[in-house]
């Protein structure tokens, strides 16, 4: 068990040194002239992901990744809602992940879509919902249900949260908690909400506990049915 352990924390700490956050939030990347489909399975074939970067009213480009850069990194939560940084031939370009099309049943990126970004514009990101305290909650004998499970939102690119913290612990049984009682971070905004209350949706909801049967009334209710 302790060679077991050590192995593990041996493998883990690999990791970390090899593929940090910094590391994670960093893809390079490199310009393709070779396009089609062919041309796209070629690259798969060689571990290679097909990609292109558009967006800030420049002209789309055409990019070749590293596949298991690429697997690794969208791995991580944060993948999906923090600024990426393209290294495209040396050149630094500051980006979100905006599509990923996946194999069907292996685990292969088929290709992703990067869309440029710039720090005075905002952005439109779905943010994943963190929910806390839900054991809190529960023991006032509900049940959570959760309604989303990330929240549409708009901020400038230095604003952008990792996640959104919903604090469930003093929801009430019966009660449910809608996106106009979720605390955004500073700088963020609703993108339902800012269409009007009527949008105001659902996120949270501690559900009653469903009435039991006793099984002698079970059974009673059966031979009634019987007779």
């Amino acid at each position: 068990m302790r060679y077991f352990w050590s192995q593990k924390v041996t493998t883990l700490n690999y990791l970390y040194k090899e593929y940090n956050m910094t590391d994670l939030h960093t893809l390079n990347a490199e310009v393709r002239t070779d396009l089609g489909k062919g041309a796209s399975r070629r690259l798969r074939h060689a571990n290679k992901v097909p990609a292109i970067l558009y967006g800030e009213g420049q002209d789309p480009v055409s990019l070749t990744l590293e596949h298991k850069d690429v697997f690794r990194a969208q791995q991580e939560e944060s993948f999906y809602s923090q600024v990426l940084t393209l290294n495209i031939d040396g050149k630094p370009v500051e980006c979100l992940i905006k599509d990923m099309q996946r194999h069907p049943f292996k685990q292969v990126i088929m290709h992703l879509d990067f869309l440029r970004i710039d720090a005075t514009h905002a952005v439109h990101i779905n943010a994943p919902v963190h929910f806390i305290n839900e054991d809190v909650a529960e023991k006032k004998g509900g049940t959570i249900a959760h309604h989303v499970n990330e929240i549409a939102v708009s901020c400038l690119p230095g604003n952008m949260p990792e996640f959104i913290e919903v604090d469930v612990a003093g929801i009430e049984v019966g009660q449910t908690l809608h996106l106009s009682d979720v605390t955004l971070p500073e700088g963020v905004t609703s993108d339902e909400l800012a269409k009007g209350e009527s949008h105001d949706q659902a996120v949270v909801t501690l559900n009653a506990p469903k009435a039991s049967t006793s099984s002698d009334d079970e059974e009673e209710a059966s031979e009634e049915a019987a007779e």
